[in-house]
């Protein structure tokens, strides 16, 4: 059973991405946190010293919740990249295409999913506002994926990944991921969609596998 201080705790981080995601920080007063996670109100002080103690815990929890989705993938390729640095080897454009067909599979399926909506919303206020949460999401999820996608890409595509046009093919790329969450009623409108049951999610996954086929076809560099 779980300590019922931890579960208190977890309530609050839990109701407040949604909160201040929906709100931002000036809106999301203590009542609305406290009412939202069921809990008493002194439990925010109590925990977090305050409601911006809660907001930062709330972005390193989201970080978390994100990287809980990826982290095994990413923990095999932050081992890949060591093994081919060692020996001072480039990975193959093959090679780098699988594991990024991976990576994207899986942003999508996240992206889609109603799990992800409050979370958007806290990152999507981050992003046209930054604050110091945004720098725990960047630092601790957001960076360490792109780079390695830019790594990736950098292999797909036989340029170096500090490059800044690898850089923008990257964002570019993502970008076309993101759009399943950031413009997710205009997606499922147009494809008219209900839901993302079993058909709709392996349409996605196959369109995962062709956004990464294509990549570097301009060159001719096709799998």
């Amino acid at each position: 059973m779980q300590p019922r201080g931890d579960a208190t705790r977890d309530k609050l981080l839990n109701a407040a991405i949604d909160v201040f995601g929906r709100y931002g920080f000036d809106g999301a007063t203590t009542r609305k946190l406290a009412d939202a996670a069921g809990v008493n109100l002194q439990a925010i002080p109590y925990y977090f010293g305050g409601k911006e103690g809660l907001f930062i815990a709330a972005a390193e929890h989201l970080a978390s919740l994100i990287g809980g989705h990826v982290d095994d993938l990413r923990v095999v390729l932050q081992n890949r990249f060591a093994e081919l640095d060692v020996e001072s080897r480039q990975m193959t454009s093959a090679e780098a295409r699988g594991f990024l067909t991976q990576m994207i599979e899986r942003m999508m399926m996240l992206f889609v999913s109603k799990q992800s909506e409050s979370w958007a919303r806290f990152i999507i206020r981050e992003q046209m506002e930054p604050t110091e949460a945004f720098q725990r999401i960047y630092g601790k999820i957001m960076r360490p994926m792109i780079e390695m996608a830019r790594r990736l890409i950098g292999a797909i595509l036989g340029e170096n990944p500090a490059s800044e046009h690898i850089r923008l093919r990257t964002l570019s790329f993502i970008g076309s991921v993101l759009v399943f969450r950031t413009a997710h009623a205009a997606v499922f409108a147009q494809l008219e969609w209900k839901t993302a049951g079993p058909r709709e999610l392996e349409i996605l996954q196959r369109h995962a596998a062709e956004l990464v086929a294509v990549l570097g076809a301009e060159k001719g560099d096709r799998p």
